[in-house]
């Protein structure tokens, strides 16, 4: 049910501003605080306010009247059009800039009929075709609040921009007449009051068809409701501003239309695009009442019963995975948030798998999320925002593959996109905040080309999924990618790019020079708490072809770009105390309260423990205080920006050694070998033992 912002940036209102709002309203409707009631007010006008304040919330008017970083309701956010550009007005009760002039007469004829106080016709990017179903009553409400709850702003009005003919607003008139119909919503007497509720809401101040119903040759909705021959083109999905708005005809069941409304995610989707203004300023706001009347109307548009995906063979999903180029870039760039099977990461990563959004007939959202980043809804119940970086730095090509591999993969089906495609929609949005990436990191489709990639891609997939395929080596619940990022493919987050033209190499822990194999058996030892692979195994050369495929042009004695983490100054004091609440608001939502990590229901785990019998033991780098908050400090929390691969980072040097000395000195798993490390020197001060 995303609005109609045509070119318009991203708006976000902080929810308080100059908003305020009387106790009584917000322990009513738990909304963020909207306005003020005036004192001179009898306590029926108050009440009158109060219940246009919350239909101001259902019609999402904030949204539209508030240019970014201006005063709420004042106007000024530009729409770009095929025409030209629009600009929203000042709907504050300023009398000179505003609408503090208006009658209720000349309010209801702009909003219900788009004429203005002088006669002249709106255009219909302000919705008033929707709201014309808006009933006498709610527009006495609403009238009330813009006039006596919201504050006014002296506010001039933008010019308009538009080309001609359509600068000429007498067409308007025509347009009404054929595509406006003034009646309020009429309920029908067939239905459930809660139906009529929902239809009320959807069709009206909701507008949800402004987006989600496709237009006609005269930009008009095609429908403005279920009923009539052009009823089944009612919210059954549009193109809208290079986003997809899907169809609202299939969304599943009340509970999961509900969750998604109030939440902005439930266990199928996520809101994206314009749809997270929408969820943040208006749906999350709805009383449950009102919540579970939209619900049970979308879902009673149901057109196809719901029915489970065909998953593909066990032996068919491996190849697709590991054995295509799109497979690959999904295992490389997506699957560390989005899981392999693409079933998403609980309430913070969404589900790829039997995703509606994903596998719409128009493939712009799910190019656009991956060209320009994604973050989820900032809710009453979520506050904390996740979010998915931009793949802009992939060419075109690869972002066609990974997106083709995720619409027909797990049961998904949908039709193919092409790299001019991805091309077309990467050339008409704008990615100027885009960060280009400096380091150059491997591509794993590349190993496809080579003679021996069977044997690289079972290398790439132990250090993947180690725990799965090396269970007798591995003791507790990590990876080699629980450390090494992407696979060991990222900058500063322990790369493993470039990490063979150094060996081999003096080991000060050893004391003596190591090879890589050693290296690795380090690894198994004490980050994986386990046993040593045989040097000579299947899995160990392997795994050490992989890494030298990784090689590139570094050499011995050159520096290598992106190794390692970063430096931190060991003059920073560990504060354990504040560790522990920078882990519980940055950390926990991945790892868990108690550190345990994150599961799925089948116990196999999404994010790895951080303490406990089942993580990394005291003999690990990551065990060592100022070590592991040098790598916290480059790399976590993961989607957290929009800055290419993994949306990484925002502690600060302090915060990431104080939440390491909190999560480095919980229990872990002893290492009896700690009696030879270190036999040449003295011990770090940050060590364990």
């Amino acid at each position: 049910m995303a609005k109609t912002r045509v070119g318009g940036g991203v708006v976000r209102i902080s929810g308080n501003g100059v908003w305020r709002a009387g106790a009584a309203f917000v322990a009513l409707f738990g909304l963020t605080p909207l306005f003020a009631a005036p004192a001179d007010v009898s306590p029926d006008e108050a009440a009158l306010v109060q219940r246009g304040a919350y239909l101001a919330r259902l019609g999402d008017c904030v949204a539209c009247h508030t240019a970014p970083g201006g005063a709420p309701m004042a106007g000024g956010l530009a729409m770009q059009t095929p025409f030209g550009a629009l600009y929203s007005t000042n709907i504050t009760p300023d009398k000179e800039t505003g609408i503090g002039n208006y009658t209720f007469a000349q309010f209801d004829r702009a909003v219900r009929e788009g004429v203005d106080d002088d006669g002249d016709n709106l255009y219909p990017a302000m919705p008033y075709p929707s709201f014309a179903k808006t009933t006498p009553a709610d527009m006495r409400a609403l009238y009330a609040y813009f006039l006596h709850g919201v504050t006014p702003v002296h506010r001039p009005n933008e010019a308009n921009h538009l080309e001609w003919p359509f600068s000429m607003r007498i067409g308007m008139k025509f347009w009404n007449m054929a595509f406006l119909d003034t009646n309020p919503y009429r309920a029908d007497p067939a239905k459930s009051a809660e139906w009529n509720r929902g239809a009320y809401i959807v069709q009206g101040l909701g507008h949800c068809g402004t987006c989600h119903t496709p237009r006609g040759v005269g930009f008009q909705e095609m429908a403005m409701d279920q009923g009539g021959s052009a009823g089944g083109d009612y919210l059954g999905g549009a193109s809208i501003d290079n986003w997809y708005a899907p169809s609202l005809r299939d969304l599943g069941t009340p509970h999961d239309i509900a969750r998604f409304l109030q939440t902005g995610r439930n266990p199928h989707t996520a809101a994206f695009g314009p749809m997270t203004e929408v969820v943040h300023h208006s749906s999350q706001h709805f009383t449950d009442t009102d919540l579970s009347a939209v619900a049970n109307y979308l879902a009673s548009l149901s057109s196809a019963p719901a029915g489970s995906p065909v998953a593909p063979s066990p032996a068919e999903a491996e190849h697709r995975l590991y054995g295509t180029a799109g497979g690959l870039g999904y295992v490389q760039f997506c699957a560390v948030c989005h899981q392999l099977d693409g079933s998403g990461a609980g309430d913070i990563f969404p589900p790829l798998a039997a995703n509606t959004s994903v596998v719409s007939t128009d493939p712009a959202s799910v190019i656009h999320v991956m060209l320009s980043g994604w973050r989820s809804a900032q809710t009453q119940r979520f506050p904390r925002q996740f979010a998915m970086p931009s793949f802009a730095a992939l060419s075109d090509a690869e972002l066609a593959q990974i997106v083709n591999f995720v619409r027909t993969s797990w049961g998904n089906h949908a039709a193919q996109v092409t790299p001019d495609d991805v091309g077309k929609l990467r050339g008409s949005i704008d990615l100027a905040a885009v960060k280009p990436s400096k380091f150059v990191m491997p591509r794993f489709a590349a190993m496809l080309d080579r003679p021996d990639s069977a044997q690289l891609i079972h290398g790439m997939r132990l250090m993947l999924d180690t725990k799965t395929l090396l269970p007798h080596n591995v003791g507790d619940a990590l990876t080699c990618a629980s450390c090494h990022l992407d696979n060991g493919t990222a900058a500063h987050a322990s790369p493993l790019v470039g990490l063979s033209a150094v060996f081999p190499a003096y080991s000060p822990r050893a004391g003596k020079v190591i090879d890589f194999k050693a290296r690795i058996n380090g690894c198994m030892l004490r980050s994986m708490n386990g046993a040593a692979l045989d040097r000579d195994s299947r899995e160990m050369n392997a795994m050490v072809a992989f890494v030298d495929w990784m090689k590139g042009d570094a050499v011995r004695g050159k520096p290598i770009p992106g190794r390692g983490t970063t430096k931190i100054s060991h003059a920073l004091v560990p504060d354990a105390v504040n560790g522990k609440r920078v882990y519980h608001e940055q950390c926990a939502a991945c790892h868990g309260d108690d550190g345990a990590g994150m599961r799925r229901a089948d116990g196999s785990y999404v994010f790895p423990p951080l303490w406990g019998e089942h993580s990394y033991n005291i003999g690990a780098g990551m065990a060592r205080t100022y070590k592991a908050a040098a790598f916290i400090r480059v790399n976590m929390p993961v989607g957290n920006t929009l800055d290419f691969p993994l949306g990484r980072g925002g502690l600060t040097d302090q915060e990431a050694v104080d939440v390491a000395q909190y999560f480095t000195h919980q229990p872990r798993p002893d290492f009896a070998g700690k009696i030879h490390d270190w036999p040449n020197r003295k011990h770090p001060g940050d060590a364990r033992y």
